[in-house]
């Protein structure tokens, strides 16, 4: 009888199970993946995950968590790069598949590091909103928060139904659908496709558009707080816009009115 031999299957290091996928456009996908048991995060921060690249070694990215610190599993936002390393080939998984997750979570997007104030702002470009997905769902922020406000721009409004979706199943949350009522405020813009709302970020800051559109007062040190993730460059032209109002950048070490998020190098709009 021949014996037959076959090559040993390659095991990925930290694998986790992918549990589902959502392509949300032709650029645009999520994804849910087991969580490691140990794993303890705050919303807001990221971990590197990734798959085997073709010589056997991990191909890593940093991926900001999008699900909140409770959920059972979790979730990541992607644009899908067609000559990335890792999008290009991270874009086909789909349920049942394994992707590499070294559970170390880090990030400065994080309560911490402000100090207490009366509004926040979330302000992302892209899959930037991923961080603010985690923390539009965790309880502390409306705990911590009279006001919240998510402003997210994207090129078209199909780039805006993540997050679109996002909000509005959190007022029919079972957990804190009645904490969100009345708190948080969501302001879409597109800058390629007409809707609604439009306008770059940082424009409608600096214009008070989004001030006037929401009747809200223009932000001030005292009682505003910030956290922005987006592209380079989209994060040090609101970086400056933010100083403009007066509010400082902060860290973990050193909480203050404003933090970027550093490692995330999204696209741009």
């Amino acid at each position: 009888m021949n014996e037959v031999t076959t090559a040993p299957a390659r095991v990925l290091p930290d694998a986790q199970t992918v549990t589902a996928v959502t392509h949300w456009t032709n650029t645009l996908f999520s994804f849910r993946v087991t969580r490691p048991q140990s794993l303890r995060f705050r919303s807001g921060e990221f971990v590197m995950i990734g798959l085997l690249g073709d010589n056997g070694k991990p191909l890593l990215r940093a991926y900001s968590i999008a699900s909140p610190a409770w959920d059972d599993e979790l979730e990541f936002y992607s644009i899908k790069v067609p000559d990335g390393p890792l999008t290009s080939r991270l874009q086909h998984i789909k349920a049942g598949d394994q992707i590499i997750l070294r559970p170390k979570p880090v990030g400065t997007l994080v309560h911490d590091a402000l100090l207490p104030g009366k509004r926040i702002w979330f302000l992302a470009t892209g899959t930037g909103i991923a961080p603010f997905a985690s923390l539009m769902r965790d309880p502390e922020t409306y705990e911590k928060y009279d006001e919240v406000i998510m402003m997210h721009t994207c090129r078209t409004v199909a780039e805006l139904e993540y997050g679109r979706r996002l909000v509005d199943d959190l007022q029919n949350d079972e957990l804190i659908g009645e904490m969100v009522e009345g708190k948080l405020r969501y302001y879409p813009t597109t800058t390629r496709e007409p809707s609604p709302y439009m306008g770059r970020i940082t424009d409608n800051l600096t214009s008070g558009k989004v001030f006037a559109d929401l009747g809200l007062a223009p932000m001030d040190r005292e009682h505003d707080r910030a956290m922005v993730c987006g592209s380079l460059a989209f994060n040090v032209d609101v970086k400056l816009v933010l100083e403009d109002f007066g509010l400082r950048e902060g860290a973990n070490s050193e909480p203050m009115e404003y933090v970027v998020e550093k490692a995330f190098v999204g696209d741009g709009v």
